[in-house]
Formats: C-alpha cells, structure tokens, sequence
C-alpha cells in the first residue's frame, strides 16, 4: 500500500500531537509523588505482607476483624504507614517494635 505525502504528513502531525498529549499526562504522574506527606505514605496489601512477614490471608484476618484500619481505591485496598505502626505498637514488645521502625525506616521525620 502506498501512502502519498499528504496523507503521511497528516498522519505524522496527528501521531506528533497525540504524543505530546501522552507526554503531558506522563509529566503529570511523574509529579504525584509529592503529594503525600512522609508521614501519609500508603502500602498495598503486597508491600503490607512482605513488610510485616505475613501471608494475605492474616491481613484479610485483620482487616475483618477491624484490627487494621484501611481504605480502598476501586477493588485495591491500601493502608496508611501512621496506622500501621499503631498496630504494631499496640501488638508488639517495646524491642521488637524499635526493631520493626529500624529495619523499615518508619520513624516520624520532621
């Protein structure tokens, strides 16, 4: 199939102008990391379980328990660091929970 200039010129400046829109939204994404505080920061079940060492079963658990507050977005639940490390203060031993802020950096910054 032949294309002749003018078409081809057309399809490049439709081409140019869908990629500077594709490009504006991706500078848009790459800005929302600043828009939760160091303290607002929020994990999904996978990052929960494998900061804790337990299955997405025992969050399940928690979580229908009401013993971990969370929230959803869609059909993906997150849980916000503040209330995590409430729930681990409240469950944990004074060294273990030291241990726990250590080894995740999960210390209040100023």
């Amino acid at each position: 199939m032949y294309i002749d200039n003018e078409n081809f010129e057309k399809w490049m400046e439709k081409l140019s102008k869908k990629l500077t829109v594709i490009g504006q939204d991706l500078k848009s994404l790459i800005n929302t990391d600043t828009v939760l505080d160091d303290n607002e920061k929020i994990l999904d079940n996978q990052d929960l379980a494998f900061l804790l060492k337990v299955s997405f079963r025992t969050l399940q658990r928690y979580k229908v328990n009401n013993q971990l507050p969370y929230f959803t977005i869609g059909r993906k639940t997150y849980y916000r660091a503040v209330d995590i490390r409430a729930f681990v203060r409240e469950r944990a031993d004074s060294q273990t929970y030291k241990r726990f802020e250590k080894d995740n950096q999960l210390t209040n910054q100023p």
